[in-house]
């Protein structure tokens, strides 16, 4: 290979979501030389991986245990939580356990999955999921799954129950939960990948409330909350207690029916 003068000798197209959980993680990418990045629901960025469109993305965890895919944890750098998310939560009319339908946003596989073994698990309810289009009526839907920045400015105005996802997991594991890893094929050269991504991350941490200030209100967040939501709820390394908690989470996974066998959580 020919390396041009000034060329970067690498260069990866990285898919990413649009959500503010996930800027802090790609703090400085968008200037470096040697990545694109694309952006997407997370439910799509599996998909881009798949056909090749990208060379690594931040995938749902959920997508990583499906079977006809061998991909790699390829960075230290995630999102999560360790009790509440503020962004992942069940509106409802009724009570958390008289909930027997639940309308889902099809943004999210993981949190649909996470939902469902909550329910399982603690109520030991096993909810029919359906697709959530905003046009259905308050009695056509006793509760809704949301994710993302639209929790923040969401219209359920006739749900006045909330329960948030992350807490409910603590709750049920006492561990932390992950809910988007950045994962490539195995066998992709990643060489100087989990580097670039790992130093963006701590750029992001240690410039979060920025970001927020920068990035919130075009998201419709009000600035204290998203500094609130991007200094103390979220989680951004994938550290021991993160792997146990997507170990325990794919267990659960598995002993419910949603994956075919648990996956060893290793990060190249």
């Amino acid at each position: 290979m020919v390396i041009q003068p000034g060329k970067p000798e690498r260069s990866w197209r990285l898919g990413v979501v649009s959500f503010l959980n996930a800027k802090p993680l790609i703090a400085g990418l968008d200037a470096d030389g040697a990545v694109e990045l694309i952006h997407d629901v997370p439910s799509r960025l599996a998909e881009l991986l798949d056909a090749g469109t990208v060379d690594a993305a931040l995938v749902p965890v959920i997508d990583l245990a499906q079977p006809h895919r061998d991909w790699q944890v390829v960075s230290d750098a995630c999102i999560g939580c360790d009790g509440e998310t503020l962004t992942v939560r069940v509106f409802s009319r009724v009570a958390p356990e008289a909930i027997r339908r639940l309308h889902v946003d099809g943004d999210s596989h993981t949190s649909v999955a996470l939902a469902t073994i909550i329910w399982r698990e603690m109520y030991g309810r096993r909810l029919e999921v359906l697709p959530f289009t905003g046009r259905e009526t308050v009695e056509e839907c006793e509760a809704v799954l949301l994710i993302g920045d639209k929790v923040v400015n969401h219209t359920l105005i006739d749900y006045d129950i909330e329960t948030d996802l992350g807490s409910a997991w603590k709750s049920l594991t006492s561990l932390p939960f992950v809910f988007a890893v950045w994962a490539a094929p195995r066998g992709v050269q990643v060489s100087g990948l989990a580097s670039r991504l790992s130093r963006a991350r701590d750029a992001g941490v240690k410039s979060a409330e920025l970001i927020a200030a920068d990035f919130g209100p075009g998201l419709n967040w009000p600035v204290a909350l998203a500094k609130r939501y991007l200094t103390k709820r979220l989680k951004f390394t994938l550290g021991p207690r993160q792997q146990a908690g997507m170990a325990k989470f794919f267990e659960l996974a598995r002993r419910h029916g949603l994956i075919a066998q648990a996956k060893d959580v290793i990060v190249a």
